[in-house]
Order: structure tokens, then sequence, then C-alpha cells
């Protein structure tokens, strides 16, 4: 009779598919299941009906409860029914007969149960006998040193599997009837050819007896211990007597109650207290989940749900505050104040996501305390610098060994409050791995309307993040994925201009550092013009660290004066001594450019520590017609470059320049600092120009610099970070900037000292910019 049955199916087709949970059927074995989703019994219905052959293969991931063809292993056994009992509910138990091996070539999702064409799929045997009675024979070995090791295989199946000739009949039901992972017998189902079966099933029964061995050891040991056990589980319950006699016990249900229920948490947290508390008493102390419990109940009371400070409702009160710890940074005090405002009036109000970005030093992270001081709100930080985990924010689930909530929770657990000034600090530092997202973490963090109920994954409750003021800082916003970056307020803080420099050395660096040092005023004076010379020849950047650092370095040798001798006299700082105590200038303006050449201009670079000027150096020299560049130069950058050339000789007629300098000369453009990579498309216009003046032997003004990107018809496009090119320009003494004009209505940004030294010269083509810049005549 079967063999009749296995005529039928050699060439199969559209045969029902059952999708078995944690199991693989092998050919020429019985299986008895239950059955009771409704596709699998629709699909045994249909092959009941039918001629009761049905597909079996096994899901996946035996966890889904609702598969789709995707979640289907393609290989399985062709089947026939043997009998079906109904059981409790619509569930059957099925007992099937798995005849031929087959493989899913084209599965179809009917709305009530998956069907598919199945290609018969025979093992490929080997064709040689001496090789096959040798398989069989190491194969039965293998088995039997398993079998008789493992004490879930009775002899009667040990002894009918052993009677079994051939070699994959045998090791088909040797492996139906041992336990297995599911990747390991769905992987010796896939393999076709019986010398390769016979290799992955010794290797399989090997590493198992291996595994067996271990498991008895182990067994062993843990029932040598259960003695210990038994003893220390009775002298805990002593303990726990004796803490109860003398009324000392905190950790019993009745107290864990009582401060649950004097917390006054949100229904819903308390009820899911509650009942970890009802666990806590039903398990055995020494049991590690006792201590999981009793941890997790531990952080639910330590949460501060309903604490909240009381935000300052005097706003000249909070931008006395604002104004005495920072100089300037009018955009972020108004934005303060206006938040204070409209929480005075609504008396409610969703915490704002601002996003301070700046160069390093100009005081985002500093700005962001004193904004807690300014609202009486509680302060914490976060870096998150270098964060690779997504469990650092959302944190692990409480199963896990050591698991721990995220660094929200706790930052709010340390706060001791429901509504601080919560920063994330260097939010474009962020990364991800094989652990996760942390940005995309961050998403239901920062979302207004999300994180009203932020559930954190150790502590499986909703937490309302709503009245958090969160505050993040970055130096460059290119990193920060646009999605994270829609949820927040972009408040810039640029650079410090040298007199605004001026005023925080004097009113904030110089007290700041002769405190920390263990002076007094009295012991010494730096004078302005001392801080003048230190911030032009001492320092070159945008924000103020390195001011402060020089300033300490000034400061402390005063104190290692006074150290030695204290009838040391008041010492005076002037631009005099300065070198006295700082050494050589470290920093001079370039005087490079300061007479007129040619091939040489000077650009305007702006990077994620600030502005900066870029020397752009230009030689034709004999050759073959190449561009060299060089000074480590990105792709955008050499894309601009190559627009410039491209530009200049599609216009050679104009500017009189023979058309064979394009194919016997060589173009080579440079830009100093190699080791800086350098790129944007800024740099366009300074190229053409630096280009043009090589090419046509013109020499280019010293005193201009310039920015913008040039396109093939000569046009010059806006550009970014204005103002912090200007500040670099201003730093380098350069009169005359070049900018396009699509950029004029940044020019209100623009401090008004620089404003006042700086001639701003605005352009739409490229043909304005060389006869600004080159001197023709």
């Amino acid at each position: 009779m079967t063999e009749n049955i296995l005529d039928q199916i050699t060439n199969l087709y559209n045969l029902p598919i059952v999708a078995l949970r944690g199991k693989t059927l092998f050919p020429h074995t019985l299986l008895n299941f239950d059955v009771g989703r409704p596709k699998s019994i629709v699909a045994i219905s249909k092959a009941f009906s039918k001629d009761k052959l049905v597909f079996l293969a096994p899901q996946i991931d035996a966890l889904i409860d609702n598969p789709t063809p995707k979640d289907i292993f393609e290989y399985g056994v062709v089947a026939k029914i043997k009998q079906i009992i109904k059981g409790s509910g619509e569930s059957l138990k099925v007992s099937v007969e798995a005849l031929k091996r087959g493989k899913i070539q084209e599965i179809t999702a009917h709305k009530e149960y998956f069907s598919g064409v199945i290609e018969e799929c025979p093992y490929i045997e080997s064709g040689d006998k001496d090789f096959d009675t040798v398989s069989l024979r190491v194969c039965k070995k293998a088995f039997t040193d398993y079998a008789f090791s493992d004490a879930r295989l009775s002899p009667e199946i040990i002894n009918t599997v052993l009677k079994i000739n051939g070699v994959n009949e045998f090791m088909d039901n040797a492996l139906s009837v041992v336990t297995l992972k599911e990747e390991l017998t769905q992987k010796m189902l896939s393999i076709s050819k019986t010398e390769d079966r016979v290799t992955e099933f010794l290797e399989i029964f090997s590493k198992e007896l291996q595994y067996l061995k271990i498991e008895k050891k182990i067994s062993a040991k843990v029932r040598a211990n259960i003695d210990s056990n038994q003893k220390e589980f009775y002298l805990r319950e002593q303990i726990k007597a004796i803490h109860e006699e003398l009324g000392d016990n905190e950790d019993d249900g009745e107290t864990l109650t009582k401060k649950i229920i004097d917390k006054k948490l949100p229904k819903e947290i308390e009820e899911k207290a509650l009942k970890e508390v009802e666990r806590l008493d039903k398990i055995n102390p020494s049991s590690p989940d006792y201590s999981i419990i009793l941890n997790y109940l531990d952080w639910l009371l330590s949460l501060p749900f309903n604490e909240c400070t009381i935000d300052t409702e005097n706003l000249l009160d909070a931008k006395a505050v604002l104004d005495k710890d920072h100089f300037g940074l009018e955009k972020v005090k108004q934005r303060i104040v206006e938040y204070l405002a409209v929480l005075k009036l609504t008396k409610q109000i969703k915490g704002p996501i601002l996003c301070f970005v700046g160069p390093p030093g100009v005081g985002k992270t500093s700005i962001a305390t004193s904004v807690a001081r300014a609202l009486n709100r509680k302060f914490v930080r976060m870096s998150l610098g270098g964060v690779k985990d997504e469990a650092e924010i959302r944190g692990h689930r409480k199963t896990y060994v050591g698991a721990m909530p995220g660094r929200i929770i706790n930052g709010l657990k340390n706060a001791g409050s429901s509504n601080p000034v919560f920063l994330l600090d260097e939010i474009d530092k962020l990364s991800s791995d094989i652990h996760g997202d942390p940005a995309s973490a961050l998403l239901e963090v920062l979302d207004p309307e999300q994180n009203v109920s932020f559930r954190d994954r150790y502590m499986e409750v909703p937490f309302d993040l709503s009245k958090v003021m969160f505050i993040t800082t970055a130096n460059s916003l290119d990193t920060i994925p646009y999605p994270l970056l829609d949820r927040m307020e972009v408040i810039e803080i640029n650079g410090y201009t040298n007199e605004e420099k001026l005023q925080i050395a004097k009113k904030y660096l110089v007290p700041k550092q002769i405190k920390n040092n263990g002076l007094k005023k009295s012991n010494l004076s730096i004078k302005d013009d001392a801080l003048k010379a230190i911030i032009d020849n001492y320092t070159l950047e945008s924000g103020v660290r390195n001011l402060e650092r020089e300033i300490s370095s000034v400061i402390r040798k005063v104190a290692t004066m006074y150290a030695e001798n204290p009838e040391t006299e008041k010492q005076i700082i002037t631009s005099k001594n300065i070198t006295d105590f700082l050494g050589v200038k470290k920093y001079v303006k370039e005087d490079l450019n300061r007479k007129n050449e040619i091939g040489v201009a000077t650009g305007l670079a702006w990077t994620s520590v600030g502005g900066t000027t870029l020397n752009i150096e230009v030689s034709v020299m004999h050759g073959k017609g190449e561009i060299l560049l060089t000074g480590k130069l990105g792709d955008v950058m050499k894309e601009s470059a190559r627009a410039a050339i491209s530009y200049i000789h599609s216009n050679a007629e104009r500017y009189n320049i023979d058309e064979e300098m394009f194919s016997k000369r060589d173009i080579h453009i440079h830009v100093p600092e190699g080791a800086t990579p350098k790129d944007g498309p800024s740099a366009g216009i300074t190229m053409a120009t630096a280009i043009l003046s090589a090419l046509t032997k013109k020499p280019i003004r010293s005193d201009v610099a310039m920015t913008g990107e040039i396109t093939l018809r000569g046009n010059v496009l806006t550009i970014g970070g204005l103002k912090e090119k200007s500040l670099a320009a201003f730093r380098q003494g350069i009169k005359n900037i070049i900018i396009p004009k699509g950029n004029q209505k940044d020019l209100e940004e623009i401090p008004k000292e620089i404003a006042k030294e700086i001639n701003f010269i605005t352009v739409s083509s490229v043909q304005e910019v060389f006869n600004t810049a080159i001197i023709f005549k």
C-alpha cells in the first residue's frame, strides 16, 4: 500500500502545508501531534478530504503564533494522514506517516490555510555498498553510545531503531527519537548526499554525548549540595523568624505593601507593585527570583513618580541667574524666559527639547546647568559620546543576569524629581552596533507625543517624561539622524569675538581660577592688555576653553610663588610680562599672504570646532593636462576643484588663456595642513580664483578672503556658518570678505564689532569675484 502511495506522489503539487512547532519530521517515521491553529486545522481537513496527503515543515521560530510563508523552512516531508481524532474545543489529534523528503518550490497563502508546489527530493545514495555497510556500523555505534547514556530513551525504542539496516532510514529514525535542537535536525533534513549526512550525523552525536557527560557531572554536584542547601534554608528561616520577633524585618510582604500604598503611585504602577509583592510572598528567600523581585520593588519605590520641584515664577530672578553665570548668549536666555512666561500663564506646559549646537568651549553644557538653577529645578547630565548599546537608554529585561534600568530612569532616580533639567550631552557622538541603535531609542524619550508613557524595559511600567526639560548639545548637526533632529528645537551658540572673550575672562574665568588655585584678588591682577595678548597669541578657538587653561596656567605660576614665599608682592600681569608666565607666543597672525601673490587665495571654512581660514595654492607646470589635488581633500572639495577648472576652461577665450594650456600643462591644487581632512563645497570660488590667477599670471589681493560654492555656469551659491567664518577672518586681520549674495540676510547675525571692521562684498557670479580679488592691471 505504501509503495502505491509513493508512486502517486512523484510529482507533487498544490499540497496543503502545515507548519510544525519545534519538531522536524523525517521520512519513514511516524508522528502523533496536536493541531490547534485554525490554518493548520483547515489544511489537515483539506488533505484528509482529498487524498490524505499533506506537507509538513517546521517553523523557523517556534514562538511565532501566526507564521507567514517566510517563517516556514523550505525542507520538510510529504506525509499521509493515518487518523484524526477530535480533541477539546476545535483542536485535532493527528497521526501521520512520513513518506518522502520534499522541498517547497512555491507557496500560496490562502485566506484559511497554506498550500504549495512541492518537489520530491530523495536522498542521493553513495552507490558504494562497502561505504554503506561501514557507515551504518559507525552510525549505529555512535547512536548506541549516546542512547545508553540518555535515560530518556527506553531499551525498546533503542532496539527498534537498531534493527533498521538502511543508512538514511536508520539516521532518520535515530534523529526522530532523540531530543535535539531544531537547527540540527533541520540541517540534517536539508542535506541531500548520504556521505555528507553520515559526517554530520557522527558529529552531532559525538557532541551530544559529551554534553550528556557534562550534565551528569553537574547533576552529581547538585545532588551533593542538596543537603547543604536545605541546611542554609533552615538557617534563613530561623533568621527571618528572629527578625520578625525583633520587629526589624523590612522585606516582608506587609511592610512592602504599606510602603507601596503610602507612596501613592499611579494606579497601574501600584497594581503592578502589589502583584510583585504577592509573588514575593510565595517564593523561597533562597531563590534567585526573590532578590530579583526585591530589587525591582526597591527601584519602583525609589522613582519620583509624583515628586516635582516648584519652578521659579519670577522672570527677572531667572534672567538674573542666567546673566550672572554667562556673558552674551541672548537667544538662549530669551528662550528660557519665554518658557517661564508661558508656564506662568498656563500653569502647565510640556517640557521643550532644546538642542544647543556650537563649537567646543562656547558654554553649551554650562548654560544647561544655569538653566536648571534659573528654573529652580534639579539637574541631571548624561553623556552620550560613544554610547552604542540601546539598553543604555531603555534598560535590560529584569530576567537577565545583572539587569538594571537605563540611564534615563537612573538619572531621574538620582534627581529625586520628575521634572528636572535633563542634559543629553554630545548627542551627535551617538553610534550603533549589534546591540541596537540608541538614536532610535531616544525618539521615544524626546518625542512629546510619546514620552508621556515612556517604558523602560526593566521597569515595565510607564513613566511620564513630559515634565522633564530635555536639553541636548552637539558640535554639528550633520551626524544627528533627521527623525531625532526633527523633535528638537535647535539653538545655535556660535563662537565669541575677541571682545566677548575679554569680557568673559574678566567677569568669569579669572575670578574662578583665582578661587580654584587658592589665591585672593589681592595676590594678583591680570590687566586687560594681558588678557588680549592671551586671546590673540596663545589661543585660536571659537570658545573659551583654551583661554581658561592659559589663564589657569598663569595663576598657577603665581600660586607657586606664594607657596614658596608667602611674602611675595602682588603680581601685576600685563602684555609686556605675559611671556614670562606663558612662554613664547603660540600663534602669530599669519603674514604669508600679506603681499599680493599669484595662485594663492584665502578661503574661509567651517569645521565642528568653529571657523578657520584656508590658503589654497595653485601651480601650473609642463605636463599632459592632468589635475593634481593634494591636502587630504574630501570628495565634495575635489568636485568643486573640477567644477572651477571646467568653468575657466569653457571661458578660456574670455580670459585670454591659450587652449593648449589645458592639454600641455598640469594644474596642481594644494591646500596646506595635509594631515587635516577637508571637505565641503564653500571653497569653490576660492579655488576658481587661485586657478585663474595661476593661469593668467595675475596676482590676488592679500587682504581679501572668500567663501562660496561655484557652479559650471559661474553662479555663486549660498553657504553656511557665515558667522564662524567671519570670526576666523577677523582673527587673522582680514578686512574684506567676499560672500554669496544669498547670504546677505545672515549679516544681521554678525557681531557689531566685527561688522564695523570687515567689508562684506556680496556677489552672485564668479566674474564678480574675479573682478574684486584678482588684480588684472
